[in-house]
């Protein structure tokens, strides 16, 4: 498929799209009458807009702002300050954007999607008080609560999982804990002040506490067990009070008020009535992105942290800790093998690239350097030359790491090159990941397709290919796969308007929106299947390096 956006400066040309052409004029007409569906994601490194018109096909603007967590006492955050002027800032971008490119300024949207990362905990008070700093997925404090949890409930509940999160705030006696009143995600929170509605998309609250996937909403099973469980120590939490409410996909979830307009526009241009879709996770939005909501297909998101969403054709036989149960945004069972890690280290090892370039009187941007080191991987032997790097900047379940310690690890007959190095570097983003898919197979989940998405594969055919071998399958990556995210969000906006034509999500993504719309797919090269598994062999034997680099390595400010 394309997702065009029209040269700056055009007034009437052409763009190819699978249903016909679109010209400056209808997409500036577009904007001024509201039209148009506006996504929103808050990723990890970058809040992104997407502006789509009405074939959510065809993205006329885009607009972005850089942000990046925090470690404050021992607390992976971001502070709410900071969501809303970094919302602000992207949407001030995206209005210099569509300024530029059509000469108007839009006052109002059709559809409003937002997305965000999944998981983590924002607790409130009845006076709408944020009770605690804000802890987002990456955290890995919730070990002994999660397990509880898994016990109780005979489902697994990773670390990052809101409702592990409650539980260790219980479990630890926490202060705020008697005075909540409401929890969500980052998602949820901001489509809360956006239009006054504590909601969430289905596929964002199967991250927070498990879902029935018969009736679509919370296990009631479950909640009854955990209200049981709770009973003596947190008799007020009743999990059906303090939760989100549960929508699906294409269901309306509120509109733009006076204050929500307010907080995305301070000038006060924007005016509010907009429409908002269910606030999803950015593992939702890559499915959409993708197309990949239906059985028997897949995705893959590299971002800060990395994950796979595989549909399920039926529920998993096992509980395995290295695999999540999570919904699409319509509601079907997921398997998802999430790893905090993803290629955060990999773009630190660019950065210092990039500085010696520009130290030695050559300086590289940022997109050279990545595609200069990128290429260079392909001139690595397939098994990197013996070397190993590790991610780790976090904590990591799935390896068994409570905290990061990012490694490059070499024997002395290791070939260093910069070609094995980079390679190395780029198997260490889908190593742990590996780790988790390998479990899927042992399972018997089969795929048709698999897809990618996120900025790493903006470089054509590197990454995608050390992906497909990785996975030992072919790897299909859209136009859209850099900005996956945001425009999957604005997609899910721009299903609310159809969503009474009776079309499932599956047959509105297929016949509306790809239509017959072509993916680049790299198949497995043979070398690299055969390479990536003996990276991983040696991968999987030196994390016992990596739990020891944990052990003798303390962060700064702490002791052991």
């Amino acid at each position: 498929m394309n997702s065009p956006v029209i040269p700056l400066g055009a007034e009437s040309v052409e763009v190819g799209i699978d249903s016909g052409t679109l010209t400056s004029r209808d997409a500036k007409d577009a904007i001024l009458g509201a039209r148009t569906s506006l996504g929103m994601e808050l990723g990890s490194t970058r809040i992104k807009l997407c502006l789509v018109g009405e074939d959510p096909s065809v993205v006329l603007a885009v607009g972005s702002h850089e942000w990046e967590n925090e470690f404050v006492d021992r607390n992976w955050t971001y502070s709410l300050e900071n969501v809303w002027s970094g919302i602000q800032a992207a949407h001030t971008n995206l209005v210099a954007d569509i300024e530029s490119r059509y000469g108007v300024r839009p006052t109002g949207y059709g559809a409003i999607g937002v997305s965000a990362m999944m998981h983590g905990y924002l607790a409130f008070d009845a006076d709408d008080n944020l009770l605690a700093p804000f802890r987002t997925w990456r955290n890995t404090t919730t070990d002994v609560a999660a397990a509880e949890l898994t016990d109780l409930f005979g489902v697994n509940i990773p670390l990052r999982w809101s409702i592990a999160h409650l539980h260790q705030a219980v479990l630890n006696n926490e202060a705020h804990v008697p005075q909540i009143d409401f929890i969500t995600t980052l998602a949820g929170y901001v489509h809360w002040r956006f239009t006054g509605r504590k909601v969430l998309g289905v596929g964002d609250a199967s991250g927070m506490f498990p879902i029935d996937a018969a009736t679509h909403n919370y296990d009631a099973e479950l909640v009854a067990k955990y209200t049981t469980l709770v009973a003596s120590t947190a008799p007020q939490l009743a999990l059906t009070e303090i939760l989100p409410e549960v929508l699906v996909a294409g269901v309306a979830a509120g509109t733009l008020t006076a204050e929500g307009a307010a907080l995305l526009d301070p000038t006060g241009a924007l005016q509010p009535g907009a429409v908002l879709c269910p606030p999803e996770g950015d593992a939702g939005t890559g499915m959409v992105a993708t197309c990949s909501v239906a059985p028997r297909t897949g995705n893959v998101s590299a971002g800060t942290s990395i994950f796979a969403m595989v549909v399920l054709e039926r529920p998993l036989e096992s509980v395995h800790h290295e695999l999540d149960l999570v919904t699409t945004p319509a509601g079907d069972p997921v398997a998802m093998v999430h790893c905090n890690n993803g290629a955060s280290e990999l773009a630190a090892w660019a950065s210092l690239f990039g500085r010696f370039s520009t130290a030695a009187g050559t300086p590289v941007d940022n997109d050279g350097v990545f595609d200069v080191l990128l290429r260079e991987a392909l001139e690595g032997e397939a098994d990197a030359g013996g070397l190993l790097a590790y991610n780790h900047l976090a904590g990591e379940p799935i390896a068994g790491l409570a905290e990061g310690r990012p490694l490059v690890v070499r024997t002395p007959d290791s070939r260093f090159t910069l070609a094995n190095f980079m390679r190395a570097q780029l198997y260490g983003v889908f190593g742990t990941l590996s780790l988790g898919m390998r479990v899927l197979d042992d399972e018997g989940v089969e795929l048709d397709q698999m897809f990618a998405h996120g900025g790493m594969f903006r470089t054509a055919g590197v990454a995608q290919r050390f992906l497909a071998g990785a996975l030992n399958a072919p790897v299909s990556i859209a136009a859209t796969a850099s900005e996956g995210g945001a425009w999957g969000i604005a997609v899910l906006a721009s299903y609310v308007s159809v969503a009474s034509a009776e079309l499932t999500l599956d047959e509105y993504l297929r016949t509306q929106v790809f239509g017959d719309g072509e993916f680049e797919t790299t198949a497995p090269v043979a070398d690299d299947v055969a390479g990536f598994a003996t990276y991983l062999d040696r991968y999987r034997a030196g994390l016992e390096i990596e739990r020891t680099a944990v052990d003798v390595l303390t962060l700064k400010g702490t002791t052991r």
